[in-house]
């Protein structure tokens, strides 16, 4: 486990660190943007019927003569009269009108405009018996964040980070702003489930490749640094869908930037991690006294050999070899248990997340209001699992927000309904701690697993301040579970026979002074 001492030994926290950590951070602020995208591009405005073709209103009494009232005194949405109806609709004030016989909206309908005057509702009908569409577009698009993660994530695991993230942000900016011209429905889902494919690559490939290149006491700054630019990108696509709230225009100016992105990541370095773990020795080298060059240690940068790397790296140059797969995360038991218990905090606390900031509507206050109040609630959340993290522990940090968010999304189920400030204050509080909780899962999985499979996705072993495993032979060894069945801690467990062997033969990455003044001779 020598990768951390090389990076300190070419400036660890230095020049390149800053700019490329900041290059890669910043598509998140979109990214953002994006996956909440249709609270406001597939907005439902107040409608009704549009009255038949033979309708006249000026003989009929007006519009109102076409339209029955809801229990409320609102027209309905669904349903139309027959024939005109004359005559007093609330004879006392409270019943809906008519004995008149009714039926679907067979002309279209009409929409208030006044607060979205475009969005793909209106502009294809998505309501009454076709509503469901407008949520299969957002599960077509969750569909591709599935598809995403798993494809673009074994593939950086085989091309490399820097490829698949260039690829992810040419792909975000076409099929986003081919989003923005689609003609119709089904060429929309077509592009927004491409989007979701490679916004999820984007998000893994982020963390990955800034982890894989920053020392073992900044992860964790790392992953909140993350955290809280994505919580930028709630706070800017609130600004942007009240200024901009035609639908086209708002998916294009969320994709076209990535235009942008996609021309700088050609200047990203690889993960001299990732090379290393793949075999490239050569490669690695390259771009350690490159990092060193740009972070001003030239004579650091210069002393690195491939001799070097070959003895500081030599266990994970043994070991590595024939477990790049991953289908080592059910072949091998203590993958296969990590691998099913981040299954399940992955899946709780997105089903959760995303229930609760997809139906900014259902909550009866101001869209734009409501989306501000659910980013400001990710700062505190996320400042406060940022020091448990840093702290206590990764574990402690998981299973706390997780168990308060299960506590408010619990106690909003059962709050009545017409207290809606009790339940929208209950479900802010438990977006808040998913947030905190999607913080420690994306950080906990990228320290986690191991190097060749890093991007794939209360029994979690710790990882506070321990190295970035490389193979799966060093996860076995941190973690596999002891003969009485006990995961053994690395900082308090005694060292098994097979990881003394393996310090025997590790080469010192330093080497003493009589033995740089002989390589010097």
């Amino acid at each position: 486990m020598a990768f951390n001492d090389l990076l300190k030994q070419v400036g660890g926290v230095g020049r390149f660190q800053q700019i490329q950590v900041t290059l890669v951070i910043l598509p998140v602020l979109l990214m953002a943007s994006h996956n909440t995208l249709q609270n406001f591009t597939a907005a439902i405005p107040t409608h009704h019927c549009r009255p038949p073709t033979r309708a006249n209103l000026s003989q009929d009494g007006g519009l109102e003569a076409w339209l029955p009232r809801d229990q409320r005194g609102r027209p309905e949405s669904c349903l139309h009269f027959t024939s005109p109806q004359w005559g007093p609709p609330f004879p006392n004030g409270t019943e809906a009108n008519g004995t008149g016989a009714t039926e679907p909206c067979t002309n279209g309908w009409i929409y208030d405009n006044s607060t979205f005057p475009s969005t793909i509702v209106t502009e294809w009908d998505l309501v009454c018996s076709h509503r469901a569409l407008r949520q299969m577009a957002q599960s077509l698009y969750m569909v591709g964040v599935l598809l995403g993660a798993m494809m673009f994530g074994y593939l950086a695991d085989r091309l490399g980070r820097r490829k698949v993230l260039i690829l992810n942000y040419l792909q975000t900016a076409v099929s986003g702003t081919c989003a923005a011209f689609s003609p119709n429905f089904a060429v929309y889902c077509t592009f927004r489930l491409l989007s979701g494919m490679s916004l999820a690559s984007i998000s893994l490939n982020c963390m990955t490749l800034n982890v894989e290149w920053m020392p073992i006491h900044t992860r964790a700054h790392v992953g909140t640094t993350i955290g809280y630019t994505y919580t930028l990108g709630q706070f800017l696509l609130a600004g942007l869908a009240y200024a901009v709230p035609h639908w086209r225009h708002l998916q294009l100016l969320v994709s076209v930037p990535y235009f942008a992105f996609f021309i700088y990541s050609w200047f990203f370095i690889e993960s001299a991690r990732w090379y290393a773990s793949s075999g490239r020795l050569d490669f690695a080298l390259r771009a350690l006294q490159r990092v060193a060059r740009i972070n001003g240690k030239q004579e650091e940068g210069a002393k690195l050999s491939m001799e070097v790397l070959q003895g500081s790296l030599q266990k994970e140059l043994t070991t590595g070899k024939g477990q790049a797969s991953a289908i080592e995360l059910l072949r091998c038991p203590t993958l296969r248990r990590l691998f099913l218990c981040l299954s399940m905090l992955w899946f709780a606390t997105s089903f959760a997340y995303y229930g609760l900031v997809m139906d900014l509507q259902g909550f009866g206050v101001s869209m734009y209001l409501i989306q501000v109040i659910f980013g400001a609630v990710d700062l505190p959340a996320k400042l406060v699992c940022f020091f448990v993290i840093n702290y206590l522990g990764r574990r402690p940090a998981q299973m706390a927000s997780l168990l308060l968010a299960g506590i408010c999304i619990l106690v909003n189920g059962v709050v009545p309904q017409d207290q809606s400030i009790v339940r929208t204050s209950f479900a802010v509080l438990g977006k808040g701690c998913l947030a905190a909780s999607f913080n420690c899962i994306f950080l906990y999985t990228g320290e986690v697993y191991p190097t060749m499979i890093r991007a794939v996705t209360a029994l979690l072993p710790e990882t506070l301040g321990q190295p970035l495993p490389d193979t799966v032979q060093d996860l076995e060894n941190r973690w596999a579970p002891t003969q009485r069945g006990a995961v053994t801690h690395p900082r308090k467990g005694k060292l098994t026979r097979q990881q003394r062997e393996q310090q025997k033969h590790m080469v010192p990455l330093r080497a003493s002074a009589q033995e740089k003044t002989g390589l010097q001779d």
